[in-house]
């Protein structure tokens, strides 16, 4: 896969503080394999090559940004790919589901389990099964975070981001932070907005980076993991009209808000450059949307 050039873009700014936002536009990277799920797939997919594995297998759920990275990035560099999709009433919803529907057309197999069983999905007679089923494969875990992952993300800063104070980014399963953390200056400061709930993603993202720079930001999970509210979607429709910037719902809105609420709130200084991380996921809008309208919400405007 060929990356496409990333760019910072100017987002908004608070001019009586002299506080200037910009975004990288990770979400540009590549048509279908966007944002940190490039960057986590680069070497994982370099060293299943090396290894002379055949076949890709790895997890998530209905509109996992990463279930249809994994299945267009292994069909574009010659892997047969699987897919453990969380929810085995979705086996009938493949057509329906836009996520799933793209993984298929780009040969993902799928192996659809219950909630209760995706919870075991790491263990040790699990994955046997699998092996029993599917042949020997190259596993990526959930969310494609280990340390090739890591070492792909710490690609996203460049030099010409050693200006910038502060260094944002949405927070999953913590590989993203981990590769920017490390790849940081001393005198940068990184940020994370966890999308969901928990206090376990401090010692996952110290697995990975013995830095010190850096802090997680409680208090914008809207609800929790995938979901969402009014006040969120409306923000995501008023952001993309100031700015023309398409955000997704479930990391990079939020954590787009939380510094916008933060600024606000007289967290940063006078005088700061704050750079957010475009983490794609745009692909999961159109089955958010479908939620959304199933719930009588407003739906995410997108005009791309």
């Amino acid at each position: 896969m060929i990356p496409l050039k990333v760019e910072n873009q100017f987002a908004f700014s608070d001019k009586d503080r002299n506080i200037d936002v910009y975004i990288k536009r990770e979400d540009l990277i590549h048509p279908f394999v966007s944002g940190n799920k490039f960057r986590k797939l680069k070497y994982n997919l370099a060293e299943a090559k090396k290894q002379n594995f055949k076949t890709l297998l790895t997890f998530g759920g209905a509109f996992s940004n990463h279930i249809a990275a994994v299945a267009f990035a292994g069909k574009a560099e010659g892997f047969k790919t699987v897919g453990i999709i969380r929810g085995d009433e979705l086996s009938e919803k493949i057509k329906d589901n836009p996520t799933l529907k793209f993984a298929s057309e780009n040969g993902m197999h799928f192996e659809f389990v219950s909630r209760e069983m995706y919870r075991n999905k790491t263990d040790e007679s699990f994955l046997l099964s699998m092996k029993e089923k599917f042949g020997d494969f190259y596993l990526i875990p959930e969310g494609g975070t280990n340390e090739l992952a890591v070492k792909g993300c710490e690609e996203i800063l460049t030099e010409e981001d050693k200006n910038f104070n502060f260094i944002a980014c949405a927070v999953g399963t913590g590989g993203t932070i981990a590769g920017i953390i490390k790849s940081s200056l001393p005198n940068q400061q990184v940020l994370g907005f966890p999308a969901l709930k928990g206090d376990f993603l401090q010692n996952e993202i110290r697995n990975f980076a013995e830095e010190t720079n850096w802090q997680l930001i409680d208090g914008f999970e809207f609800g929790g993991y995938g979901k969402v509210t009014t006040e969120l979607i409306v923000f995501m429709n008023d952001f993309y009209a100031e700015t023309q910037i398409l955000l997704d719902p479930i990391y990079t809105a939020k954590m787009v808000f939380g510094v916008r609420s933060l600024i606000e709130k007289g967290f940063f200084p006078d005088n700061t450059k704050i750079l957010l991380i475009h983490t794609g996921g745009i692909q999961g809008i159109d089955g958010m949307n479908q939620l959304l309208e199933k719930k009588k919400l407003p739906k995410i405007n997108r005009n791309d």
